[in-house]
């Protein structure tokens, strides 16, 4: 069973082909800057094939006809027809009143364009290609995962606002969660790495979006994304947990409307709000090493944040046993990982700061002594991804 498992973002596309019998990954691409006339493509696969091109790929659906052309290869491809693909699932992100794993049927597309307000990076795009991909590829079943799905194993008192009740009852405002990919594939290396199941985790997604995780007993027991993916730490260009009044204060008293309030929180907060440098966290450390003081504040409150909140999950779930760092950020954060363990020590962290000096590859980077172990998990969400459309394949829901 071939599952090819798409991941759309705002301009780009990643894809891979995974052959689900032994779980090997055949072909794996990547388009950035659609629609730009400086658009990035590459490809490789098993066979050694390998192609890259700097071209106009001016929409989705000439980028998915230049992945189903290299998939296949002028028939030396890694298949020879698209009858060989099972199904193309999608990470997606967000829907009114749906979960899970779904048919993406014209109904669950209604459900997710019920959320594009509070999705506006995510759902639009990932609608605009999925339709794309049902008129190019019409024998082909689309199945998506929601991100949400791993969450629904939070607990009321976790998931509840403080808002009347009937907003949740009538229209489903609370907390939903995302990344549920990326923890839970964390989360379950853990456990298999360490041999245990009894584990109380807190995985840290880190990246240009980024989100904690309390995972116990394998379940997300809370994390810090809620009804959008607003809340929680800093994102790029998000601006993460912030007193509502203040937008009632923008619009009130500083005349933003209601458009402009959206920009100044999805486009121009985050990272690239306090540091005034990048949205891109490796540009900001950079500017920081040169003195730049607002660089200097904001790895400090992205850090700070993190460490409150490993704290706060920890209390949650009364204990600790692993802090696990995954996504870009994550694997590759040298100095960001020590920085978000130094002062954790009264949780029983201790971490190595030699064995710390990995980017990108699985390894414990805590002492041989400290009670709570240190990960650094490279997230794989593609095959999470991958397990879940096998399964509703099969039938297994």
């Amino acid at each position: 069973m071939n599952i090819l498992v798409c991941n759309v973002g705002s301009t780009s596309l990643k894809y891979g082909l995974l052959n689900m019998t032994s779980e090997e990954s055949l072909a794996w691409g990547r388009i950035e800057r659609i629609g730009s006339d400086k658009s990035i493509y590459s490809h490789k696969d098993v066979k050694g094939f390998e192609f890259k091109q700097e071209a106009h790929i001016p929409n989705y659906k000439t980028g998915i006809n230049l992945m189903i052309k290299n998939l296949i290869n002028n028939g030396e491809g890694v298949i020879t027809s698209l009858e060989e693909i099972s199904s193309i699932g999608f990470k997606v992100v967000h829907a009114k009143d749906i979960s899970g794993v779904q048919l993406l049927t014209d109904e669950v597309l209604k459900a997710m364009e019920e959320y594009n307000c509070i999705a506006p990076a995510h759902n639009p795009p990932y609608i605009d290609a999925i339709k794309q991909f049902r008129e190019l590829i019409p024998e082909v079943p689309l199945v998506g995962s929601f991100e949400t799905g791993f969450h629904k194993t939070i607990p009321p008192e976790a998931f509840l606002y403080g808002i009347p009740y009937e907003l949740y009852k009538d229209h489903g405002i609370r907390k939903y969660g995302f990344h549920g990919a990326s923890h839970e594939y964390v989360s379950t290396q853990v456990s298999e790495i360490l041999g245990r199941k009894d584990l109380k985790i807190v995985t840290c997604h880190l990246g240009g979006s980024s989100s904690l995780c309390a995972v116990k007993n394998g379940e997300s027991v809370d994390t810090t994304m809620g009804f959008s993916l607003q809340s929680g730490i800093l994102n790029n260009n998000r601006c993460g947990d912030i007193d509502p009044f203040v937008l009632i204060y923008l619009m009130e008293k500083l005349g933003y409307t209601l458009d402009e309030v959206k920009h100044v929180l999805t486009k121009k907060g985050g990272l690239l709000g306090i540091s005034g440098v990048s949205n891109d966290l490796r540009d900001i450390e950079e500017a920081a090493e040169h003195g730049n003081e607002r660089a200097i504040q904001c790895i400090e409150t992205y850090c700070y944040n993190i460490k409150k909140y490993i704290g706060a999950f920890a209390s949650a779930m009364g204990g600790l046993d692993v802090i696990a760092f995954a996504g870009g950020i994550g694997e590759n954060g040298i100095k960001i990982r020590e920085k978000v363990c130094k002062g954790l020590e009264f949780l029983g962290v201790y971490i190595d700061h030699e064995r710390n000096k990995v980017r990108g590859i699985e390894k414990v980077i805590s002492t041989d002594s400290s009670p709570v172990k240190v990960m650094v998990i490279p997230t794989n969400e593609e095959i999470i991804v991958a397990r879940k459309v096998k399964q509703y394949l099969e039938g297994i829901r």
